[in-house]
Protein backbone atom coordinates (compact mmCIF):
# COMPACT_ATOMS: atom_id res chain seq x y z
CA UNK A 1 0.00 0.00 0.00
CA UNK A 2 1.67 3.15 -1.45
CA UNK A 3 2.23 6.74 0.43
CA UNK A 4 0.01 8.15 -2.55
CA UNK A 5 -3.14 5.75 -2.06
CA UNK A 6 -3.30 6.12 1.22
CA UNK A 7 -3.09 10.01 0.75
CA UNK A 8 -5.93 9.63 -2.13
CA UNK A 9 -7.84 7.20 -0.02
CA UNK A 10 -7.81 10.03 3.23
CA UNK A 11 -8.89 12.49 0.97
CA UNK A 12 -11.96 10.26 0.03
CA UNK A 13 -12.72 9.89 3.71
CA UNK A 14 -12.84 13.31 4.33
CA UNK A 15 -14.94 14.00 1.47
CA UNK A 16 -16.92 11.45 2.77
CA UNK A 17 -16.92 12.62 5.99
CA UNK A 18 -18.20 16.31 5.03
CA UNK A 19 -20.83 14.97 2.32
CA UNK A 20 -22.84 13.17 5.35
CA UNK A 21 -22.23 16.41 7.49
CA UNK A 22 -24.12 17.79 4.29
CA UNK A 23 -27.46 15.05 5.09
CA UNK A 24 -28.55 16.81 8.15
CA UNK A 25 -26.85 20.24 7.97
CA UNK A 26 -30.17 21.74 7.37
CA UNK A 27 -31.85 20.92 10.73
CA UNK A 28 -30.86 24.14 12.35
CA UNK A 29 -30.82 26.49 9.00
CA UNK A 30 -34.56 25.30 8.21
CA UNK A 31 -36.22 28.30 9.06
CA UNK A 32 -33.81 30.69 7.71
CA UNK A 33 -33.82 29.06 4.80
CA UNK A 34 -37.36 28.74 4.21
CA UNK A 35 -37.55 32.61 4.54
CA UNK A 36 -35.53 33.17 1.58
CA UNK A 37 -37.90 30.47 -0.60
CA UNK A 38 -40.76 32.88 0.43
CA UNK A 39 -42.30 30.28 2.54
CA UNK A 40 -44.32 31.58 6.03
CA UNK A 41 -43.08 29.91 9.58
CA UNK A 42 -45.95 28.61 10.09
CA UNK A 43 -46.50 26.39 6.36
CA UNK A 44 -43.77 24.18 7.78
CA UNK A 45 -44.91 21.09 5.33
CA UNK A 46 -44.12 23.05 2.55
CA UNK A 47 -40.57 22.89 3.24
CA UNK A 48 -40.57 18.63 3.02
CA UNK A 49 -38.65 19.06 -0.21
CA UNK A 50 -35.49 21.07 1.25
CA UNK A 51 -34.37 17.64 3.11
CA UNK A 52 -36.18 14.67 1.11
CA UNK A 53 -34.67 16.64 -2.01
CA UNK A 54 -31.43 15.61 -0.67
CA UNK A 55 -32.61 12.74 0.77
CA UNK A 56 -33.88 11.10 -2.66
CA UNK A 57 -30.88 12.01 -4.30
CA UNK A 58 -28.26 10.35 -1.65
CA UNK A 59 -30.79 7.82 -1.71
CA UNK A 60 -32.59 7.29 -5.13
CA UNK A 61 -28.91 7.47 -6.98
CA UNK A 62 -26.62 5.20 -5.28
CA UNK A 63 -27.10 2.36 -7.12
CA UNK A 64 -26.48 3.72 -10.28
CA UNK A 65 -23.11 5.27 -9.37
CA UNK A 66 -22.13 2.21 -7.43
CA UNK A 67 -22.54 0.17 -11.02
CA UNK A 68 -20.99 2.98 -13.17
CA UNK A 69 -18.02 3.06 -10.59
CA UNK A 70 -17.98 -0.71 -11.12
CA UNK A 71 -17.44 -0.55 -14.76
CA UNK A 72 -15.52 3.23 -15.56
CA UNK A 73 -13.17 3.03 -12.37
CA UNK A 74 -13.31 4.33 -8.63
CA UNK A 75 -11.30 7.73 -9.15
CA UNK A 76 -13.26 9.29 -12.16
CA UNK A 77 -16.52 8.44 -10.03
CA UNK A 78 -15.30 9.92 -7.11
CA UNK A 79 -14.16 13.06 -9.05
CA UNK A 80 -17.48 13.45 -10.70
CA UNK A 81 -19.26 12.98 -7.58
CA UNK A 82 -17.41 16.09 -6.11
CA UNK A 83 -17.98 18.09 -8.94
CA UNK A 84 -21.96 17.80 -8.68
CA UNK A 85 -21.49 18.24 -4.87
CA UNK A 86 -20.11 21.25 -5.38
CA UNK A 87 -22.31 22.50 -8.21
CA UNK A 88 -25.16 21.60 -5.94
CA UNK A 89 -23.33 23.24 -3.47
CA UNK A 90 -23.22 26.95 -5.35
CA UNK A 91 -26.44 26.15 -6.80
CA UNK A 92 -28.47 25.91 -2.93
CA UNK A 93 -26.46 28.50 -2.14
CA UNK A 94 -27.58 31.59 -4.31
CA UNK A 95 -31.14 29.84 -4.99
CA UNK A 96 -33.83 32.08 -5.02
CA UNK A 97 -37.23 30.33 -4.65
CA UNK A 98 -38.26 26.30 -3.29
CA UNK A 99 -37.65 25.04 -7.21
CA UNK A 100 -33.97 26.06 -6.98
CA UNK A 101 -32.87 25.54 -3.51
CA UNK A 102 -34.54 22.10 -4.15
CA UNK A 103 -32.77 21.27 -7.27
CA UNK A 104 -29.15 22.08 -5.73
CA UNK A 105 -29.95 19.95 -2.65
CA UNK A 106 -30.97 17.50 -4.90
CA UNK A 107 -27.88 17.83 -6.53
CA UNK A 108 -25.59 17.57 -3.54
CA UNK A 109 -27.13 14.61 -2.64
CA UNK A 110 -26.29 12.55 -5.68
CA UNK A 111 -22.99 13.77 -5.19
CA UNK A 112 -22.27 13.64 -1.50
CA UNK A 113 -23.88 9.76 -2.01
CA UNK A 114 -21.94 9.12 -4.81
CA UNK A 115 -18.58 9.41 -2.62
CA UNK A 116 -19.90 6.47 -0.41
CA UNK A 117 -19.95 3.45 -2.71
CA UNK A 118 -16.65 4.90 -4.82
CA UNK A 119 -15.00 4.73 -1.87
CA UNK A 120 -15.80 1.66 -0.26
CA UNK A 121 -15.17 -0.23 -3.85
CA UNK A 122 -11.90 1.53 -3.78
CA UNK A 123 -10.96 0.41 -0.28
CA UNK A 124 -11.48 -3.23 -1.76
CA UNK A 125 -9.32 -2.46 -4.63
CA UNK A 126 -6.83 -1.37 -2.83
CA UNK A 127 -6.71 -4.07 -0.08
CA UNK A 128 -6.96 -7.72 0.36
CA UNK A 129 -9.77 -9.23 1.94
CA UNK A 130 -7.80 -10.09 5.24
CA UNK A 131 -6.78 -6.01 5.58
CA UNK A 132 -10.40 -4.30 4.52
CA UNK A 133 -10.98 -4.20 8.07
CA UNK A 134 -9.76 -1.32 9.29
CA UNK A 135 -9.96 0.66 6.72
CA UNK A 136 -13.46 -0.23 5.72
CA UNK A 137 -14.11 0.73 9.75
CA UNK A 138 -12.54 4.38 9.19
CA UNK A 139 -14.76 5.27 6.70
CA UNK A 140 -17.65 3.92 8.23
CA UNK A 141 -16.98 6.09 11.36
CA UNK A 142 -16.30 9.05 9.64
CA UNK A 143 -19.79 8.43 7.50
CA UNK A 144 -21.99 8.18 10.60
CA UNK A 145 -19.64 10.70 12.56
CA UNK A 146 -20.15 13.12 9.85
CA UNK A 147 -23.98 13.03 9.72
CA UNK A 148 -24.57 13.76 13.30
CA UNK A 149 -21.99 16.68 13.30
CA UNK A 150 -24.54 18.16 10.50
CA UNK A 151 -26.56 20.32 12.95
CA UNK A 152 -23.74 21.00 15.30
CA UNK A 153 -21.72 22.52 11.92
CA UNK A 154 -24.68 24.42 11.25
CA UNK A 155 -24.82 25.89 14.44
CA UNK A 156 -21.19 27.15 13.94
CA UNK A 157 -21.70 29.00 10.88
CA UNK A 158 -25.14 30.42 11.62
CA UNK A 159 -23.15 31.98 14.50
CA UNK A 160 -21.13 34.54 12.02
CA UNK A 161 -23.23 34.22 8.75
CA UNK A 162 -26.28 33.42 6.93
CA UNK A 163 -27.66 29.95 5.99
CA UNK A 164 -25.95 30.67 2.59
CA UNK A 165 -22.45 30.72 4.15
CA UNK A 166 -23.33 26.76 5.29
CA UNK A 167 -23.22 25.91 0.97
CA UNK A 168 -20.59 28.29 0.22
CA UNK A 169 -18.33 26.65 2.55
CA UNK A 170 -19.35 23.19 1.04
CA UNK A 171 -18.49 24.90 -2.57
CA UNK A 172 -15.12 25.88 -0.92
CA UNK A 173 -14.55 22.30 0.33
CA UNK A 174 -15.50 20.45 -2.31
CA UNK A 175 -13.57 22.27 -4.83
CA UNK A 176 -10.27 22.00 -2.50
CA UNK A 177 -10.95 18.07 -1.98
CA UNK A 178 -12.06 17.98 -5.80
CA UNK A 179 -8.16 19.69 -6.39
CA UNK A 180 -6.69 17.36 -3.81
CA UNK A 181 -8.36 13.97 -4.81
CA UNK A 182 -7.32 14.91 -8.48
CA UNK A 183 -3.50 15.46 -7.65
CA UNK A 184 -3.22 12.65 -4.97
CA UNK A 185 -4.52 10.31 -7.91
CA UNK A 186 -2.55 11.56 -10.91
CA UNK A 187 0.26 11.71 -8.71
CA UNK A 188 -0.08 7.57 -9.04
CA UNK A 189 -0.88 8.15 -12.67
CA UNK A 190 -4.18 6.89 -13.10
CA UNK A 191 -6.95 7.16 -15.45
CA UNK A 192 -9.50 9.44 -14.73
CA UNK A 193 -7.19 11.65 -11.54
CA UNK A 194 -8.36 14.77 -13.78
CA UNK A 195 -11.59 14.08 -13.86
CA UNK A 196 -14.61 15.30 -15.86
CA UNK A 197 -15.52 18.67 -15.48
CA UNK A 198 -11.72 19.49 -13.67
CA UNK A 199 -10.34 20.53 -17.39
CA UNK A 200 -8.18 17.49 -17.80
CA UNK A 201 -10.81 14.60 -19.10
CA UNK A 202 -11.20 11.45 -17.00
CA UNK A 203 -10.37 9.06 -20.07
CA UNK A 204 -6.72 9.85 -20.04
CA UNK A 205 -3.92 8.41 -18.27
CA UNK A 206 -2.45 10.73 -15.86
CA UNK A 207 0.74 11.22 -18.54
CA UNK A 208 -1.68 11.83 -21.55
CA UNK A 209 -3.41 14.48 -19.81
CA UNK A 210 -0.14 16.28 -18.50
CA UNK A 211 0.63 16.59 -22.26
CA UNK A 212 -3.39 17.30 -23.93
CA UNK A 213 -3.69 21.14 -23.80
CA UNK A 214 -6.83 21.94 -22.61
CA UNK A 215 -10.09 22.48 -23.98
CA UNK A 216 -10.09 26.00 -23.73
CA UNK A 217 -13.21 26.82 -25.89
CA UNK A 218 -15.00 24.42 -23.09
CA UNK A 219 -13.78 26.13 -20.25
CA UNK A 220 -14.83 29.77 -21.72
CA UNK A 221 -17.79 27.95 -22.13
CA UNK A 222 -18.23 26.59 -19.00
CA UNK A 223 -16.97 30.28 -17.61
CA UNK A 224 -19.53 32.18 -19.21
CA UNK A 225 -22.18 29.47 -18.15
CA UNK A 226 -21.12 30.02 -14.76
CA UNK A 227 -21.27 34.13 -15.11
CA UNK A 228 -24.79 34.15 -16.42
CA UNK A 229 -26.15 31.69 -14.48
CA UNK A 230 -24.70 33.45 -11.57
CA UNK A 231 -26.29 37.01 -12.19
CA UNK A 232 -29.70 35.43 -13.29
CA UNK A 233 -29.60 33.69 -9.96
CA UNK A 234 -28.17 36.52 -8.06
CA UNK A 235 -29.84 39.60 -9.47
CA UNK A 236 -27.34 42.35 -8.41
CA UNK A 237 -29.56 45.27 -6.96
CA UNK A 238 -26.40 47.62 -8.12
CA UNK A 239 -26.77 46.35 -11.51
CA UNK A 240 -30.73 46.11 -11.67
CA UNK A 241 -30.48 50.05 -10.77
CA UNK A 242 -27.86 50.96 -13.25
CA UNK A 243 -29.41 52.66 -16.62
CA UNK A 244 -27.57 50.46 -18.75
CA UNK A 245 -26.45 47.07 -17.10
CA UNK A 246 -30.40 47.01 -15.47
CA UNK A 247 -31.56 45.96 -18.72
CA UNK A 248 -30.10 42.95 -18.93
CA UNK A 249 -32.68 41.89 -15.86
CA UNK A 250 -35.82 43.13 -17.86
CA UNK A 251 -37.44 40.28 -19.11
CA UNK A 252 -38.94 39.97 -22.69
CA UNK A 253 -42.30 39.49 -22.07
CA UNK A 254 -44.57 41.23 -19.49
CA UNK A 255 -44.83 39.06 -16.40
CA UNK A 256 -41.93 36.89 -17.36
CA UNK A 257 -39.28 35.49 -14.79
CA UNK A 258 -35.72 36.21 -14.89
CA UNK A 259 -35.15 33.34 -17.31
CA UNK A 260 -36.54 35.32 -20.18
CA UNK A 261 -34.51 38.24 -19.07
CA UNK A 262 -31.45 39.05 -21.55
CA UNK A 263 -29.14 37.49 -18.86
CA UNK A 264 -31.25 34.64 -18.30
CA UNK A 265 -31.28 33.82 -22.15
CA UNK A 266 -27.92 34.14 -22.30
CA UNK A 267 -27.53 31.56 -19.35
CA UNK A 268 -29.56 28.88 -21.49
CA UNK A 269 -27.32 29.57 -24.81
CA UNK A 270 -24.29 28.93 -23.29
CA UNK A 271 -25.10 25.74 -21.39
CA UNK A 272 -26.82 24.65 -24.48
CA UNK A 273 -23.57 25.46 -26.02
CA UNK A 274 -21.20 24.17 -23.70
CA UNK A 275 -23.18 20.60 -23.40
CA UNK A 276 -23.08 20.81 -27.66
CA UNK A 277 -19.54 21.10 -27.63
CA UNK A 278 -18.57 18.20 -25.09
CA UNK A 279 -20.94 16.02 -27.19
CA UNK A 280 -19.18 16.63 -30.34
CA UNK A 281 -15.36 17.49 -29.20
CA UNK A 282 -13.38 14.11 -28.97
CA UNK A 283 -11.40 15.42 -26.06
CA UNK A 284 -13.51 18.00 -24.86
CA UNK A 285 -13.87 19.28 -21.02
CA UNK A 286 -16.44 16.79 -20.16
CA UNK A 287 -16.52 13.81 -22.07
CA UNK A 288 -20.37 13.37 -22.22
CA UNK A 289 -20.64 10.34 -24.51
CA UNK A 290 -18.40 8.38 -22.31
CA UNK A 291 -20.35 9.05 -19.24
CA UNK A 292 -23.33 8.33 -21.77
CA UNK A 293 -22.04 5.10 -22.73
CA UNK A 294 -21.28 3.80 -19.02
CA UNK A 295 -24.79 5.29 -18.04
CA UNK A 296 -26.20 2.84 -20.93
CA UNK A 297 -23.39 -0.22 -19.84
CA UNK A 298 -24.86 0.16 -16.13
CA UNK A 299 -28.55 -0.58 -17.31
CA UNK A 300 -29.85 3.16 -17.03
CA UNK A 301 -33.59 1.59 -17.32
CA UNK A 302 -33.04 -0.59 -14.44
CA UNK A 303 -31.16 2.21 -12.38
CA UNK A 304 -34.54 4.20 -13.12
CA UNK A 305 -36.93 1.66 -11.96
CA UNK A 306 -34.47 1.18 -8.50
CA UNK A 307 -34.55 4.75 -8.73
CA UNK A 308 -38.54 4.48 -8.33
CA UNK A 309 -38.82 2.14 -6.21
CA UNK A 310 -36.41 4.02 -3.70
CA UNK A 311 -37.63 7.39 -4.30
CA UNK A 312 -41.24 6.61 -3.69
CA UNK A 313 -40.23 5.07 0.12
CA UNK A 314 -38.30 7.90 0.38
CA UNK A 315 -41.21 10.59 -0.13
CA UNK A 316 -43.16 8.34 1.43
CA UNK A 317 -41.25 8.47 4.83
CA UNK A 318 -39.63 11.61 5.00
CA UNK A 319 -42.87 13.54 4.23
CA UNK A 320 -44.89 12.20 7.07
CA UNK A 321 -45.80 13.93 10.18
CA UNK A 322 -45.49 11.29 12.96
CA UNK A 323 -47.99 12.53 14.77
CA UNK A 324 -50.51 11.42 11.71
CA UNK A 325 -49.21 8.21 10.30
CA UNK A 326 -45.85 6.73 9.80
CA UNK A 327 -46.01 8.06 6.19
CA UNK A 328 -47.28 10.86 4.48
CA UNK A 329 -51.13 11.12 3.50
CA UNK A 330 -49.63 10.76 0.04
CA UNK A 331 -47.77 7.88 1.16
CA UNK A 332 -49.76 5.11 -0.36
CA UNK A 333 -49.58 6.64 -3.53
CA UNK A 334 -45.75 6.78 -3.40
CA UNK A 335 -45.77 3.42 -1.97
CA UNK A 336 -48.27 1.89 -4.41
CA UNK A 337 -45.51 3.57 -7.07
CA UNK A 338 -42.82 1.46 -5.84
CA UNK A 339 -44.05 -1.44 -5.65
CA UNK A 340 -45.18 -1.41 -9.42
CA UNK A 341 -41.74 -0.06 -10.19
CA UNK A 342 -39.98 -2.96 -8.16
CA UNK A 343 -42.58 -5.35 -10.05
CA UNK A 344 -41.06 -3.99 -13.30
CA UNK A 345 -37.89 -3.87 -12.11
CA UNK A 346 -38.08 -8.00 -11.27
CA UNK A 347 -39.23 -8.53 -14.36
CA UNK A 348 -36.25 -6.47 -16.49
CA UNK A 349 -33.34 -8.06 -14.15
CA UNK A 350 -34.45 -11.29 -15.53
CA UNK A 351 -35.01 -10.35 -18.91
CA UNK A 352 -31.74 -7.42 -19.20
CA UNK A 353 -28.17 -9.36 -20.66
CA UNK A 354 -26.60 -6.80 -18.62
CA UNK A 355 -28.81 -5.70 -15.20
CA UNK A 356 -27.78 -3.43 -13.09
CA UNK A 357 -27.94 -6.12 -10.55
CA UNK A 358 -25.95 -8.77 -11.88
CA UNK A 359 -28.30 -11.80 -11.70
CA UNK A 360 -26.39 -13.94 -8.41
CA UNK A 361 -24.87 -10.79 -6.77
CA UNK A 362 -27.54 -11.05 -4.26
CA UNK A 363 -27.82 -15.01 -3.83
CA UNK A 364 -25.45 -15.68 -1.27
CA UNK A 365 -26.91 -15.64 1.94
CA UNK A 366 -24.25 -12.96 3.48
CA UNK A 367 -25.08 -10.10 0.38
CA UNK A 368 -28.89 -10.03 1.33
CA UNK A 369 -27.89 -10.70 4.98
CA UNK A 370 -25.72 -7.88 5.04
CA UNK A 371 -28.25 -5.92 2.99
CA UNK A 372 -31.25 -6.93 5.81
CA UNK A 373 -28.34 -6.18 8.77
CA UNK A 374 -28.03 -2.80 7.62
CA UNK A 375 -31.48 -1.93 7.54
CA UNK A 376 -32.23 -2.95 11.14
CA UNK A 377 -28.69 -0.92 12.37
CA UNK A 378 -30.25 2.17 10.54
CA UNK A 379 -33.61 1.26 12.44
CA UNK A 380 -32.08 1.45 15.79
CA UNK A 381 -29.51 4.06 14.87
CA UNK A 382 -31.87 6.99 13.92
CA UNK A 383 -32.96 6.79 17.35
CA UNK A 384 -30.14 7.25 19.11
CA UNK A 385 -29.12 10.40 16.60
CA UNK A 386 -32.72 12.00 17.26
CA UNK A 387 -33.62 10.67 20.77
CA UNK A 388 -30.70 11.22 22.80
CA UNK A 389 -30.38 14.91 22.67
CA UNK A 390 -34.04 15.30 22.32
CA UNK A 391 -34.39 13.68 26.11
CA UNK A 392 -31.71 16.35 27.10
CA UNK A 393 -33.43 18.83 25.93
CA UNK A 394 -37.04 17.51 27.44
CA UNK A 395 -35.19 16.80 31.06
CA UNK A 396 -31.47 18.32 32.58
CA UNK A 397 -30.96 20.75 28.98
CA UNK A 398 -33.85 22.61 28.53
CA UNK A 399 -32.75 26.15 27.81
CA UNK A 400 -29.67 24.84 25.85
CA UNK A 401 -29.24 22.86 22.61
CA UNK A 402 -25.12 22.88 22.98
CA UNK A 403 -25.94 20.97 26.13
CA UNK A 404 -27.95 18.64 24.54
CA UNK A 405 -25.79 18.11 21.95
CA UNK A 406 -22.51 17.56 23.74
CA UNK A 407 -25.00 14.61 25.17
CA UNK A 408 -25.07 13.22 21.98
CA UNK A 409 -21.02 13.69 21.64
CA UNK A 410 -20.79 11.20 24.20
CA UNK A 411 -21.95 8.25 21.97
CA UNK A 412 -20.56 9.85 18.73
CA UNK A 413 -17.04 10.08 20.47
CA UNK A 414 -17.47 6.15 21.22
CA UNK A 415 -18.68 5.16 17.46
CA UNK A 416 -15.37 5.56 15.48
CA UNK A 417 -13.42 3.79 18.26
CA UNK A 418 -16.03 1.39 17.64
CA UNK A 419 -15.88 1.02 14.00
CA UNK A 420 -12.16 1.49 14.23
CA UNK A 421 -11.70 -1.57 16.52
CA UNK A 422 -14.54 -3.66 14.75
CA UNK A 423 -11.96 -3.37 11.64
CA UNK A 424 -9.43 -4.35 13.09
CA UNK A 425 -11.25 -6.75 15.32
CA UNK A 426 -12.28 -8.58 11.71
CA UNK A 427 -8.42 -10.22 11.17
CA UNK A 428 -9.44 -12.24 14.00
CA UNK A 429 -13.59 -12.72 14.61
CA UNK A 430 -16.29 -14.06 12.72
CA UNK A 431 -18.39 -11.12 10.73
CA UNK A 432 -21.28 -12.14 12.26
CA UNK A 433 -20.05 -13.06 15.97
CA UNK A 434 -18.50 -9.29 15.73
CA UNK A 435 -21.34 -7.62 14.60
CA UNK A 436 -24.14 -9.49 16.63
CA UNK A 437 -21.82 -8.45 19.51
CA UNK A 438 -21.89 -4.68 18.41
CA UNK A 439 -26.07 -4.96 17.85
CA UNK A 440 -26.28 -6.85 21.51
CA UNK A 441 -24.30 -4.11 23.45
CA UNK A 442 -26.08 -1.56 21.69
CA UNK A 443 -29.52 -3.08 21.91
CA UNK A 444 -28.42 -3.36 25.95
CA UNK A 445 -27.67 0.40 25.80
CA UNK A 446 -30.98 0.91 24.48
CA UNK A 447 -32.46 -0.81 27.41
CA UNK A 448 -30.87 1.11 29.79
CA UNK A 449 -31.64 4.43 28.41
CA UNK A 450 -35.48 3.47 28.35
CA UNK A 451 -35.68 3.18 32.33
CA UNK A 452 -34.14 6.55 32.10
CA UNK A 453 -35.94 8.80 34.10
CA UNK A 454 -35.41 13.21 34.70
CA UNK A 455 -32.88 13.11 36.66
CA UNK A 456 -30.70 10.33 34.70
CA UNK A 457 -28.75 12.29 32.57
CA UNK A 458 -27.16 14.36 35.44
CA UNK A 459 -25.53 11.41 37.24
CA UNK A 460 -21.88 9.83 36.11
CA UNK A 461 -23.68 5.85 34.96
CA UNK A 462 -25.81 7.96 32.19
CA UNK A 463 -22.66 7.48 29.92
CA UNK A 464 -22.03 4.44 30.41
CA UNK A 465 -25.30 3.08 28.20
CA UNK A 466 -24.21 5.95 26.27
CA UNK A 467 -20.51 4.89 25.40
CA UNK A 468 -21.41 1.32 25.08
CA UNK A 469 -24.21 2.21 22.47
CA UNK A 470 -21.74 4.32 20.44
CA UNK A 471 -19.24 1.35 20.55
CA UNK A 472 -21.97 -1.24 19.69
CA UNK A 473 -22.87 -0.09 16.78
CA UNK A 474 -19.30 1.32 15.73
CA UNK A 475 -18.20 -2.68 16.11
CA UNK A 476 -21.37 -3.70 13.45
CA UNK A 477 -20.45 -1.38 10.56
CA UNK A 478 -17.07 -2.66 8.88
CA UNK A 479 -18.20 -6.20 9.46
CA UNK A 480 -21.35 -5.95 7.46
CA UNK A 481 -19.55 -3.87 4.73
CA UNK A 482 -16.72 -6.46 4.51
CA UNK A 483 -19.39 -9.51 4.48
CA UNK A 484 -20.80 -8.27 1.26
CA UNK A 485 -17.67 -7.29 -0.42
CA UNK A 486 -16.00 -10.42 0.80
CA UNK A 487 -19.03 -12.90 -1.17
CA UNK A 488 -19.43 -10.22 -4.59
CA UNK A 489 -17.61 -10.52 -7.96
CA UNK A 490 -14.31 -7.48 -7.49
CA UNK A 491 -16.60 -6.06 -10.88
CA UNK A 492 -19.74 -5.50 -8.33
CA UNK A 493 -17.62 -4.05 -5.10
CA UNK A 494 -19.73 -0.60 -6.17
CA UNK A 495 -22.67 -2.09 -6.21
CA UNK A 496 -22.52 -3.96 -3.26
CA UNK A 497 -21.40 -1.18 -1.07
CA UNK A 498 -24.05 1.12 -2.45
CA UNK A 499 -26.66 -1.20 -1.36
CA UNK A 500 -25.22 -1.49 1.62
CA UNK A 501 -25.66 2.17 2.43
CA UNK A 502 -29.50 2.42 0.78
CA UNK A 503 -30.29 -0.16 3.12
CA UNK A 504 -29.46 1.56 6.42
CA UNK A 505 -30.62 4.98 5.04
CA UNK A 506 -34.20 3.48 3.63
CA UNK A 507 -33.96 1.56 7.71
CA UNK A 508 -33.19 5.09 9.21
CA UNK A 509 -36.21 6.79 7.12
CA UNK A 510 -38.70 4.07 8.33
CA UNK A 511 -37.17 3.66 12.01
CA UNK A 512 -37.91 7.17 12.52
CA UNK A 513 -41.19 7.66 11.56
CA UNK A 514 -42.05 4.00 13.01
CA UNK A 515 -39.97 4.62 16.32
CA UNK A 516 -41.65 8.02 16.72
CA UNK A 517 -45.39 7.16 15.34
CA UNK A 518 -44.90 4.20 18.68
CA UNK A 519 -43.67 7.07 20.98
CA UNK A 520 -46.79 9.44 20.17
CA UNK A 521 -48.92 6.80 20.90
CA UNK A 522 -47.44 5.91 23.81
CA UNK A 523 -46.88 9.37 25.13
CA UNK A 524 -51.27 9.55 24.15
CA UNK A 525 -51.96 6.54 26.09
CA UNK A 526 -49.99 8.01 29.17
CA UNK A 527 -52.04 10.74 29.21
CA UNK A 528 -55.50 10.00 28.80
CA UNK A 529 -54.61 7.43 31.88
CA UNK A 530 -53.22 10.02 33.96
CA UNK A 531 -54.10 13.40 32.52
CA UNK A 532 -52.06 15.44 35.49
CA UNK A 533 -48.68 14.47 33.58
CA UNK A 534 -46.84 17.22 32.53
CA UNK A 535 -45.33 18.03 29.34
CA UNK A 536 -41.54 16.57 30.78
CA UNK A 537 -43.44 13.20 32.40
CA UNK A 538 -44.82 12.94 28.52
CA UNK A 539 -41.59 13.65 26.87
CA UNK A 540 -39.71 11.05 29.03
CA UNK A 541 -42.72 8.56 28.46
CA UNK A 542 -42.35 9.08 24.81
CA UNK A 543 -38.49 8.88 24.07
CA UNK A 544 -39.06 5.66 26.63
CA UNK A 545 -40.88 4.25 24.37
CA UNK A 546 -38.71 5.24 21.45
CA UNK A 547 -35.53 3.69 22.96
CA UNK A 548 -37.39 0.46 23.72
CA UNK A 549 -38.44 0.40 20.27
CA UNK A 550 -35.20 0.39 19.36
CA UNK A 551 -33.66 -1.84 21.40
CA UNK A 552 -35.65 -4.69 19.47
CA UNK A 553 -34.64 -3.61 16.31
CA UNK A 554 -30.98 -3.52 17.73
CA UNK A 555 -31.53 -7.03 19.21
CA UNK A 556 -33.12 -8.09 16.12
CA UNK A 557 -30.10 -7.12 14.01
CA UNK A 558 -27.80 -9.06 16.30
CA UNK A 559 -29.95 -12.25 15.57
CA UNK A 560 -29.89 -12.06 12.14
CA UNK A 561 -26.14 -11.33 12.26
CA UNK A 562 -25.46 -14.82 13.81
CA UNK A 563 -28.00 -15.99 11.14
CA UNK A 564 -26.98 -14.87 8.02
CA UNK A 565 -23.12 -13.59 8.45
CA UNK A 566 -21.27 -16.30 9.95
CA UNK A 567 -18.43 -18.15 8.45
CA UNK A 568 -17.96 -15.43 5.69
CA UNK A 569 -14.53 -15.85 4.74
CA UNK A 570 -13.19 -12.24 5.53
CA UNK A 571 -9.89 -13.15 6.68
CA UNK A 572 -8.22 -15.08 3.94
CA UNK A 573 -9.83 -14.70 0.41
CA UNK A 574 -7.33 -13.32 -2.07
CA UNK A 575 -8.35 -10.46 -4.42
CA UNK A 576 -6.82 -7.93 -6.33
CA UNK A 577 -4.88 -4.92 -4.64
CA UNK A 578 -4.62 -2.85 -7.25
CA UNK A 579 -6.67 0.28 -8.09
CA UNK A 580 -8.40 -0.64 -11.35
CA UNK A 581 -8.82 2.53 -13.75
CA UNK A 582 -12.27 1.58 -14.93
CA UNK A 583 -12.53 2.42 -19.09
Amino acid sequence: MSGANRLLLGFCAVAVAFAAVDTYVVVLALPDMMAGAGIPVEELQRAAPIVSGFLLGYVAMLPLIGRIADLRGQVPVLVMSLVVFAAGSLVTAISYDLPSMVAGRFLQGVGGGGLVPATMSLVAALYPVERRGLPLGIVSAVQEFGSVLGPLFGAFVLSFTSWRGIFAINLAVGVLLLVAVGAASSSHGRRGAGGDGGGEGAEATGRDARRRLPDVVGILLLAATLGAGFLTFVQPGSLQRDLSWGRLFIPYVDGGGRWVTPVGVATIAASVLFVAWCWLRPRALVDLRGWLAHLRAADLLGASLLAIVLGGIVLAFATADPEVAVFSPQGPWFLAGSAVAAVLLVLHLRRSPAPIVPRGTLRPVPAWGALAVSFLVGWALIAALVDIPLFARTTTEQDSQLGAALVLLRFLAALPVGAVLGGWLLRRVDAGVLTAIGMAVAGGAFLAMGQWDADSLEGFAANVPLVLGGLGFGLALAPVNAAILAVTDDDTHGLASALVVVARMVGMLVGISALTTIGLRRLYAAQESDPGLGITELGIVQEQAVFRGAAVAALAAALLALLVLSRVRTQNVDTAEALRAGG
